[in-house]
């Protein structure tokens, strides 16, 4: 989907790992789906020099995205209420366990005017080409994780015939 080498994406997925666990954070156990959502940020640090939120336009001004640089401000209101930031890059420990369910999750950021109206073209989007949980329903085992993943296969919190587009919600959304 990009032009990202997979080699980076993994490098980049292995440090937010480590910083995320040693933070008392957990990274998504879809391990496919945060690999993208790594992709997505890294995709969006070539486009605008920083870690815009992939689920999220940015409008290319640093100063006014600093709310939505990875990790977003919203990262952990997220996590306390819906067990899962708005695009599922961090969940909470229940989640991990299996022991909360995972819904669409709100978006808190304030509206910023771009588009045709503004003068402002509205940037695109990067989303992942995966779905953020395995389907099954609560209870059903992850893909296996074993060999260069480091984390340990969980029970998928995610109800089954959900897509991708219920859980990151955009509008502007090049789906």
């Amino acid at each position: 989907m990009s032009e990202i080498p997979r080699e980076k994406v993994e490098a980049l997925y292995r440090r937010l790992y480590e910083e995320a666990e040693a933070a008392g954070y957990h990274l998504n156990p879809d391990r496919e789906f945060t690999l993208g959502l790594v992709e997505g940020l890294l995709v969006n640090e070539a486009r605008y020099g920083y870690w815009a939120c992939p689920c999220r336009l940015a409008s290319g001004d640093k100063e006014k995205d600093l709310d939505i640089i990875c990790p977003c401000d919203y990262r952990d209101p997220d996590l306390l209420e819906w067990g899962a930031c708005y695009c599922g890059l961090y969940v909470s420990e229940e989640v991990l366990r299996g022991e909360r369910p995972v819904r669409s999750i709100p978006e808190r950021r304030p509206r910023r005017a771009s588009g045709p109206r503004s003068g402002r073209p509205a940037p695109r989007l990067f989303l992942p080409p995966t779905f953020p949980f395995p389907s099954g329903g609560a209870g059903s085992a992850a893909p296996s994780v074993r060999g260069s993943n480091p984390l340990p296969s969980v029970p998928s919190a995610r109800p089954s015939g959900t897509g991708l587009s219920d859980f990151c919600r955009n509008p502007y959304s090049l789906r």
